[in-house]
């Protein structure tokens, strides 16, 4: 017996709206006028009720039972919380390039907690990768490709369901044309997922997405006016903190304006995979690998290796550098005056 079947038909009315808060809804439309307290188990409350009431509302017991269920599992798929499925690894099966020829790798596994980078020129086929990801291809897009979960095929629903994604893709462009505030944006969201402490976690992700920013931003700024970086610091924070997708794919974070360190430092101490389509060496280097790209198929895939991580901290201080120029230039003064 499932869970929810157990939860149905043998925890008190109560207890089931303390455990399925969102089962409220589905109570009211269906016309029943219960106590938050009541402590008889559905089905046993729905017999106690007056069989004229019954008859006025069209209650039938066994269909508002079943409706319940059914409710509550459609809700917990919505709001991803039901899937029981913990992503330890994707795994990337090779097809062909733009030539037909084969991809010049056998297998490639990634797990959370670790980062890939997607390289090459541009109109190789990094966007395309990133598509077969989210897509979970198999052998059904132009590529041929095939992505495994947990060295498996994964359920369809991963595949077409628009609640049930294990993918959440962070595009180059972020446009929001909602009338809501930054606050209210984030706290629109965090309610969609029930989130029992809104507010804080509100908070949390503005505070996170200001850290990100090259440029702060206030709860009470209209998302409508942010820049093209705050926009992006807003969705990073926020997919890191309240997605439940556990793959995370970025295109092309160096053109958004944020600190690129602490984004990808903030997704990973979620526990995501992330895999990012780049031009960026520093991001490049970062990552734990990263893919190859050229002619539309994966050329081959390089492990980072201590010696090129030594060449990142090189760098990382030229970028800081850089970033240090930007910013005084930003407040008007003169460069040839600044002492770094």
């Amino acid at each position: 017996m499932s869970k929810i079947k157990r939860d149905i038909e043998t925890l008190p009315v109560a207890a089931l709206l303390e455990e399925y808060p969102f089962i409220d809804s589905y109570f009211s439309s269906a016309g029943l006028e219960y106590s938050p307290r009541e402590q008889l188990p559905l089905k046993e409350y729905l017999h106690s009720l007056e069989d004229e009431f019954r008859e006025d509302k069209a209650i039938d017991v066994d269909e508002t039972v079943s409706g319940a269920r059914a409710y509550i599992e459609q809700m917990l798929e919505f709001l991803g919380l039901n899937s029981g499925t913990r992503v330890r690894s994707v795994s990337i099966l090779p097809g062909t390039t733009k030539s037909g020829e084969p991809e010049g790798f056998e297998a490639l596994e990634i797990r959370p907690g670790e980062i890939v980078s997607i390289v090459g020129p541009t109109g190789s086929g990094k966007s395309r990768l990133l598509a077969d990801i989210e897509w979970m291809a198999q052998r059904d897009t132009p590529t041929g490709r095939q992505v495994l979960v947990n060295g498996t095929e994964p359920d369809k629903k991963w595949r077409f369901s628009t609640s049930d994604k294990l993918v959440a893709q962070l595009s180059q462009n972020m446009n929001f044309v909602m009338d809501l505030t930054v606050r209210e944006f984030v706290t629109l969201h965090a309610e969609s997922r029930l989130i029992e402490n809104t507010d804080e976690v509100t908070e949390k992700i503005i505070a996170r997405a200001n850290e990100l920013a090259g440029e702060q931003f206030s709860p009470e700024t209209p998302i409508t006016s942010l820049s093209g970086g705050q926009s992006r610091a807003l969705m990073i924070a926020d997919t890191a903190i309240l997605s439940k997708s556990p793959i995370v794919l970025i295109d092309e974070i160096e053109n958004a304006g944020i600190d690129r360190k602490k984004a990808l430092e903030l997704l990973l101490s979620e526990e995501k995979i992330v895999l990012m389509a780049t031009h960026d060496p520093i991001l490049a280097l970062m990552a734990d690998k990263r893919i190859i790209i050229r002619n539309g198929g994966i050329a081959s895939i390089i492990e980072t290796s201590d010696g090129e991580r030594g060449i990142l901290h090189e760098i990382e201080a030229l970028d800081r550098r850089i970033q240090t120029l930007r910013g005084e230039l930003r407040a008007g003064k003169r460069l040839d005056q600044i002492t770094i």
